[in-house]
């Protein structure tokens, strides 16, 4: 299995239209540092989602050495997105999950392999996981999940 990092996104909206245990059926454990611990689990406190990702035994937490990367990438991306593409960094990570568009971008720069929630869908589509695509795509568009008209229109031609 891969060793694969996540954000707090891909976690948060996988949980919220009930489908966190694709995580799980595509790439085994992942690895999570602590600030997605503490914003998917404390920030997050009471809602229901909350519960599939803390009780998710598979989902490893662990602690980021290099503190002089997630400052510097503090200064534009948020402490989870940091300490993400930081541990990716350090153990050498095959995939790392990230949603937002300026974390994407600082994972490029650092040559790290990514996907998204968008992504994970993708591949459960291929892996014969889903059985709609589409209906996946509008429950994480009714749980707050931004995402263009345009992009919507070209994955579900593809569909």
């Amino acid at each position: 299995m891969p060793k694969v990092v996540s954000n707090s996104s891909p976690l948060i909206h996988l949980a919220k239209i009930g489908r966190l245990d694709l995580l799980k059926d595509l790439f085994g454990t992942i690895i999570i540092p602590e600030s997605v611990y503490r914003e998917c689990v404390a920030e997050g406190k009471g809602r229901e989602e909350i519960t599939l990702i803390r009780d998710a035994d598979w989902l490893l937490v662990s602690q980021v050495n290099e503190k002089n990367l997630v400052r510097l990438l503090l200064t534009s991306v948020d402490a989870g997105e940091s300490e993400a593409i930081a541990l990716a960094l350090e153990i050498g990570a095959d995939l790392i999950l990230l949603d937002d568009s300026d974390a994407r971008e600082k994972a490029r720069l650092y040559g790290l392999t990514m996907t998204g929630t968008i992504g994970v869908l993708l591949r459960a589509r291929r892996e014969g996981k889903l059985s709609s695509f589409t209906e996946e795509l509008d429950k994480l568009e009714r749980n707050s999940f931004r995402i263009s008209k345009a992009l919507k229109s070209r994955l579900l031609t593809e569909d």
